[in-house]
């Protein structure tokens, strides 16, 4: 069985993220979504489970996905799940550089667990959790960039 893992802290999961897995979702039998749980440096962050119950609610009706807390490094969780291959996002340069240097650790610390980079969709490309957080902050409707498949 082929599985992947996408990982993050989703707070909260945007419509880029759902991109992200509607994408993914055909490469694999099974697709882990892993929900950061470790609160290290982030307060005020909602829990895990808190941010998963969205989640799961919007993939319940998809059998190949599976949505999970985990602690520590996405490579201990992948190799946990019995997956091969980590799944990331990358909106821009920046995000290109950060995740290069991360999959060339995760492949070195892991044993060859690669990392998948699929690049957002152009119309998404702005669009970022800490974005809708601020927006929110400041009372504006973020409905736009949450994903609803209801």
């Amino acid at each position: 069985m082929r599985t992947g893992i996408f990982v993050g802290s989703f707070n909260p999961f945007t419509v880029g993220h759902d991109s992200i897995v509607t994408r993914a979702l055909p490469l694999f039998d099974r697709l882990v979504i892993g929900v950061v749980g470790d609160q290290v440096n982030k307060p005020g962050m909602p829990t895990a489970e808190e941010r998963m119950a969205p989640i799961k609610a919007l993939y319940q009706d998809e059998p190949r996905i599976e949505v999970k807390p985990y602690y520590g490094l996405a490579v201990d969780f992948a190799k946990a799940e019995g997956a091969h291959y980590i799944i990331k996002g990358v909106r821009s340069v920046k995000d290109f550089e950060y995740e290069r240097e991360q999959a060339d650790i995760n492949r070195q610390i892991s044993g060859g667990i690669e990392t998948l980079l699929l690049f957002a969709e152009p119309q998404l490309a702005s669009i970022s959790s800490s974005m809708v957080r601020e927006l929110q902050h400041f009372g504006q409707d973020v409905s736009a960039f949450l994903p609803n498949k209801g």
